[in-house]
């Protein structure tokens, strides 16, 4: 379970930065009182245009970033006051990964099976699954730095998952990917449901969220303009999809502003 409170982020800014975005502002509000629970065994979507906060709000969920106020509870423990058992206990991609390029996906596995203290028999079953799941033995001795950008998300995906932990944070989980692979994420993120875990995750392909979300949440300039159920923002719906919904309320929340 993931408990988000009252949270905030304010970035300090640069007198270079303040010149470059043509302010004379010295802090910029990234999240703003953002709250919303993500339950076990259901797929929670966080959805905002870019810039809206949402990768800001998914890495202070992951402990890469502390937030300026509010607090974030995952899977019992405070991200704040015990970051390592919260980290311990759940797996984070994001886009921005790195990879060591001079290994290979079998050393990365192996390196962050080590670092999370997984039981050698279970890491074999573990990375077995996975290099099935995501096709990935034709390249498994192949250094990273020599990998297509889908074989290096591949990567990143079993980087993520090789613990089998019980909170999983998916950001744009299936960029990059042809179109199998990307149906074997979503039958990983599928799974991940059915055995319990609790997942959230970011896409701007609607046609995933449709599938997949259970619970959902829209933020736009770092405030939350909807959180509620999947099946409560469709009876409420006044546009044709999910797509031209989304616009809606974003649009609706800016043309407000501007009034």
């Amino acid at each position: 379970m993931i408990e988000v409170n009252n949270i905030s982020k304010i970035f300090e800014l640069t007198k270079k930065q303040r010149k470059e975005n043509n302010t004379s502002e010295r802090e910029a509000v990234a999240v703003k009182d953002v709250t919303f629970n993500c339950q076990s065994g259901r797929v929670f979507s966080l959805l905002g245009p870019n810039g809206a906060g949402k990768t800001t709000t998914l890495r202070m969920i992951a402990t890469l970033l502390t937030p300026t106020k509010g607090t974030i509870v995952v899977n019992g423990f405070d991200t704040i006051k015990n970051p390592e058992q919260a980290r311990r206990s759940m797996g984070f991609l994001t886009g921005s990964t790195g990879l060591y390029e001079r290994l290979t996906p079998n050393e990365i596995i192996a390196y962050f099976g080590e670092l999370y203290s997984v039981p050698k028999s279970a890491f074999e079953e573990r990375k077995e699954a996975l290099f099935t799941l995501l096709d990935m033995h034709d390249f498994q001795h192949k250094r990273i730095g020599r990998l297509s950008t889908g074989m290096r998300q591949k990567v990143s995906i079993a980087r993520t998952m090789i613990h089998d932990p019980q909170v999983v944070i998916f950001d744009e989980p299936t960029s990059g990917l042809d179109v199998i692979t990307a149906e074997n994420i979503i039958k990983l993120i599928d799974n991940c449901r059915t055995e319990g875990k609790t997942v959230i995750f970011s896409s701007h392909i609607m046609s995933e969220v449709d599938l997949l979300c259970d619970d959902l949440a829209i933020i736009h300039k770092g405030e939350i303009l909807f959180n509620d159920t999947m099946e409560n923002f469709r009876s409420q719906m006044q546009a044709p999809n999910l797509t031209a919904e989304f616009i809606r309320i974003v649009q609706n929340t800016t043309k407000t502003e501007l009034v």
